[in-house]
């Protein structure tokens, strides 16, 4: 019989061994501010954290360069209210090429969100992300992705293990959705005016969301 695991009691438990003489280095993939917004207002009291802007799956340019400038303005908030007590927050950009999105998600087109598309689509996120911990001498990678109710935390904690095993870096594990944490997102998101889209990044997610707001007014 195989055991649910609780992520965040095994983030609560691997926080509470850490010592105090060395605050670990943590290379947190983003998928955007909102989704971000609770994770750094959480984990910054533990790690050091550069957050990793690496999301080809977002098809057009001018919405990808709004989620960026979205993501830089709320680290920018951050680092300004907190200085004296927290770490402050880095940000690096990855190279924003969609064609990697389209090439791992051949074939899988007509998936439907949260499909096998979706868990493609993690991966070419999540190997860039230990790739690049693993160049810059992270203690830890980890994902944001987990605060949402639409993404599958299991598979991304199953991809991060893995990911961690063939590069060499330690995986955080993570469901930053638990003790409301996508509530607090929402939350964080009204109080600092961020932008929130309605759909993940992809073409295909876009379609499918049109597609469920255009059934919605049949109703």
């Amino acid at each position: 019989m195989n055991t649910v695991r609780n992520y965040q009691k095994e983030l609560d438990k691997l926080i509470a061994q850490m010592g105090q003489e060395k605050v670990p280095r943590l290379f947190l993939h983003s998928c955007c501010a909102p989704c971000s917004s609770y994770v750094l207002e959480y984990l910054r009291q533990y790690f050091r954290i550069t957050v990793f802007y690496y999301n080809p799956n977002i098809s057009m340019q001018s919405e990808y360069w709004k989620r960026v400038e979205e993501q830089k303005r709320l680290i920018a908030t951050y680092n300004r209210m907190d200085a004296d007590t927290m770490y402050p927050i880095h940000i690096v950009e990855g190279d924003y090429k969609p064609e990697c999105f389209f090439e791992i998600a051949k074939g899988l087109e007509q998936c439907p969100e949260g499909g096998e598309r979706c868990f493609a689509c993690y991966r070419l996120r999540l190997e860039e992300t230990a790739k690049q911990a693993v160049a810059g001498e992270y203690d830890y990678f980890a994902t944001t992705l987990t605060i949402s109710p639409l993404k599958n935390a299991a598979k991304l904690n199953e991809i991060g293990e893995e990911l961690a095993k063939e590069y060499g870096v330690c995986w955080l594990p993570s469901d930053f959705k638990k003790r409301n944490g996508y509530k607090r997102s929402i939350e964080l998101s009204q109080e600092y005016d961020l932008y929130r889209q309605d759909y993940c990044g992809c073409v295909y997610s876009k379609m499918e969301r049109e597609q469920q707001k255009q059934d919605k007014k049949l109703l």
